[in-house]
């Protein structure tokens, strides 16, 4: 007789950033459980040039350091971030004399630059470390999901073996842009945000704060170490992100939006460095005489989209992005992957415990899916604001406000999958949603008006004590009642500001 297919709990497809934080995060959760995740890249893999979403915000950083326990890592092998900071330097080579908007010191909440290579070799030794069984090299042949309680197959091969079939109660698709399960169910959904991007790593570092003199400038911060921040040269229709990575190396990456600025005018390394030295001449005066370091080159012609469903109670689901993404401004893709990972790791237990479920697979996605299309209406239509010295900043700071204080105390107040607690402010959190898509649209009518002023000055986000008190706040440990009232007094907070823009944008005539 044949053996038996070999069996396990949960079968990963995809041993990247999601796939293998969520296999750690199911360790974590249940020592016992059996997971193997099935990776096609070989390991370890390279640092610096391996993948790019090098930079993580609050809701990722405390996953990774307090849900996954990798806080020792991030602090030896990777970069505390300086924040976020925006430079209105487009055309520009007198950066001191452009408007710059950033923190004079941190803010109270560590976020971290990850060199993915790195985090992923790393990441991938854990979890074999606690019992994941990883294999790379390896690529998924088909996919045959059970119906009922019928266990799922995945047949996969590694190279130069034969063919492998396993079975497991759960599989994941976290293969990324591949999408195994997504174009097997016919799942995949374009979005209206049509933006591309370019990127490349230079093994070298990009030190900003080497590019004025200005003694002016330098005492800004505290500090001379600009080059920690996720630094964005901001212009109509596009930014250049600069991020630096621990192996030594600097990713850099162009954003737009094709109706300003058409990939083919920067889909080659050398048709990037032509568009860099008309549109941000201070960046590539530091790049060009590094061009023999170059380390790699990609582009995505249109990298946001969509997806019907990620979650099922057939005991499949999509993580990371292989489901949906959204866009690197404001790096929020391991944010998504954070709190999708955290449904699928709940609906797990459900099952684990014999629960049924489809009503919370339902309510979960309806939960996700708001989660993105709030944060969609960042972006949706908004890069033509990116030039605006006065704008800009204001949406910088409502957009921050409105993640402060609504989605980040979901995830740090571990309230994501607290139905009670969300049920009961759900008119505060929809109304949060609406306002929050008002104020977008009240931007763009801002902008086309505004006298986009580009001062010399620095709008330090670090001398704004409120804002300073509401990244701070994350860290507190809230019950219940505590939690809720937090949550209304987000939503006053959230109204109060959108007022104050208002007023601010006088005489633009009110929103309706």
């Amino acid at each position: 007789m044949p053996a038996a297919d070999p069996q396990h709990d949960v079968i990963i497809m995809g041993g990247g950033l999601a796939g293998l934080t969520l296999a750690l995060q199911l360790k974590r959760r249940f020592a016992d459980i059996d997971v193997l995740v099935v990776e096609r890249r070989s390991h370890p893999v390279p640092t610096a040039c391996h993948k790019v979403g090098e930079s993580s915000v609050e809701i990722g950083a405390h996953y990774f350091e307090e849900v996954l326990g990798l806080r020792e890592h991030l602090q030896q092998a990777q970069l505390r971030k300086f924040g976020f900071r925006f430079f209105f330097s487009e055309g520009r080579t007198d950066i001191e004399n452009v408007t710059e908007l950033g923190a004079s010191r941190p803010l109270p909440v560590t976020s971290w630059q990850i060199d993915r290579g790195i985090f992923e070799n790393f990441l991938a030794e854990r979890a074999q470390s606690l019992g994941v069984r990883f294999v790379d090299n390896a690529l998924i042949r088909r996919v045959e999901l059970g119906e009922g309680d019928t266990l799922h197959r995945v047949t996969w091969q590694r190279a130069g073996d034969e063919l492998q079939t396993t079975r497991a109660r759960w599989v994941i698709d976290a293969c990324g842009r591949a999408g195994l399960l997504k174009r097997q169910l016919g799942l995949a959904m374009e979005n209206a945000h049509p933006a591309h991007a370019v990127w490349f790593r230079i093994q070298d570092r990009i030190e900003l704060d080497r590019w004025s003199g200005s003694p002016e400038w330098q005492a800004r911060c505290v500090t001379p170490t600009r080059w920690l921040s996720t630094n964005h040269l901001v212009g109509a229709g596009y930014w250049v992100w600069l991020i630096p990575l621990a192996s030594g190396s600097h990713s850099v990456g162009i954003v737009a939006d094709p109706r300003y600025h058409p990939l083919e005018e920067m889909n080659t390394f050398e048709r990037a460095m032509d568009w860099i030295a008309k549109y941000q001449p201070a960046l590539h005066a530091d790049l060009d005489g590094k061009r023999d370091r170059l380390q790699d080159f990609a582009f995505f012609k249109r990298f946001s989209y969509d997806c019907k469903q990620v979650f099922s109670a057939d005991r499949w689901a999509l993580a990371g992005e292989a489901g949906r993404f959204l866009d690197p401004f404001y790096s929020p893709g391991s944010d998504f992957i954070a709190i999708g990972n955290t449904f699928i790791t709940e609906l797990i237990a459900r099952d684990r415990a014999g629960l049924r479920l489809p009503a919370h697979v339902q309510v979960y996605e309806q939960i996700f899916r708001s989660f993105y299309d709030s944060t969609m209406a960042l972006y949706v239509d908004q890069y033509g604001l990116f030039a605006d010295p006065e704008v800009l900043p204001v949406k910088v700071i409502w957009d921050y406000t409105y993640y402060w204080s609504v989605l980040s105390q979901l995830f740090f107040q571990e309230r994501l999958t607290d139905l009670a607690a969300l049920s009961n402010l759900r008119d505060e959190l929809a109304a949060c949603q609406r306002l929050n898509v008002a104020v977008q649209s009240f931007l763009r009518a801002w902008s086309a008006v505004s006298e986009k002023r580009n001062a010399p000055i620095m709008l330090d986000q670090a001398s704004v004590p409120w804002f300073v008190e509401l990244n701070r706040s994350l860290h507190d440990r809230l019950d219940s009642e505590a939690f809720r009232r937090r949550i209304r007094e987000s939503s006053a907070r959230l109204q109060a500001l959108a007022v104050e823009i208002e007023s601010s944008a006088k005489p633009l005539p009110r929103a309706s």
